[in-house]
């Protein structure tokens, strides 16, 4: 079905309108978001209806509502259950919108990567050159940040240069954990401690007695001590005793907040309530790097 920009656009904003106020719609509520004579709309209207786009809805509070087919023609997916994939820009939540798809125009460029997303939502103000940020999405956590470089509002679309993409795993954390990592005996000296660190490149590690993890220690909490001059303690001294941990079910993305809440380098991970293995920041970094 062929339809006129201006028809795209008065669809596009009854859809939009209707997402965000849950009754029928107006036709000057329409006109005023597209910037149209009312009269120019409930021409349009007519056209619409035969169509089989819209229906009207009678009454006082009546208006237009779009139809199944609508959604068909705009190349949008109709959910009773949706998540809301936000947009920024310049910093600032675009109210009442959520990116629908995001399409990649380049690949093979060695460098740039374009894309279009199709927005459910008002996208008029963004302007050539305006910082856009989509996500996180709600499978994949991906965030998207990107630079814009046009738009075309009768497909309701936003076309910008991706300057960079993350997107966190949704596996569980426990299958990303060191399995019987490097433990440190409560008992071990100073100067042992800081050789089985060295040895085996780690910052940090458990404390481990003949009862299970004790506590952490790390190389700063030994260079701490060794500048206080404190030489003599033990590793039970120094190390922290508030183990902090997470569920080894709790997705990679949900650790990744908990590190950055709790300002930590490393986490215990349980299974079964039973402490299990250790994370860090720099494995999860490594997990990430694909070269």
């Amino acid at each position: 079905m062929e339809l006129t920009p201006i028809q795209k656009e008065i669809l596009t904003a009854l859809i939009n309108l209707y997402r965000t106020k849950k009754h029928a719609i107006k036709g000057e509520d329409i006109a005023e978001v597209i910037e149209r004579n009312p009269g120019t709309v409930r021409n349009q209207m007519q056209s619409l209806k035969a169509l089989g786009l819209v229906e009207g809805v009678p009454g006082p509070k009546g208006g237009y509502k779009a139809t199944g087919d609508t959604y068909r023609v705009l190349k949008l997916t109709d959910m009773e259950i949706e998540k809301n994939v936000p947009l920024r820009r310049n910093d600032e939540l675009v109210d009442n919108a959520t990116a629908a798809e995001i399409s990649f125009t380049t690949v093979r460029h060695p460098d740039l990567c374009n894309a279009t997303v199709h927005v459910i939502g008002d996208i008029r103000k963004f302007e050539v050159g305006d910082n856009l940020v989509i996500g996180p999405t709600p499978v994949n956590k991906l965030v998207i940040r990107g630079s814009v470089i046009g738009r075309d509002d009768t497909q309701n679309t936003v076309l910008f240069v991706i300057q960079e993409m993350i997107s966190l795993p949704k596996k569980p954390v426990k299958n990303y954990i060191k399995e019987n990592p490097i433990t440190i005996p409560p008992t071990a000296t100073i100067q042992e401690a800081s050789r089985i660190l060295v040895k085996n490149n780690i910052h940090g590690a458990p404390v481990k007695d003949k009862d299970g993890i004790v506590g952490i220690v790390t190389l700063t909490d030994i260079g701490k001590t060794l500048a206080d001059g404190k030489t003599s303690l033990k590793i039970k001294d120094i190390m922290t005793r508030d183990i902090i941990s997470v569920d080894g079910d709790l997705p990679l993305y949900e650790v990744v907040k908990v590190f950055n809440k709790e300002k930590v380098g490393r986490l215990m991970v349980k299974i079964d309530g039973e402490l299990a293995g250790l994370i860090s920041k720099t494995d999860i970094l490594s997990k990430l790097a694909l070269y």
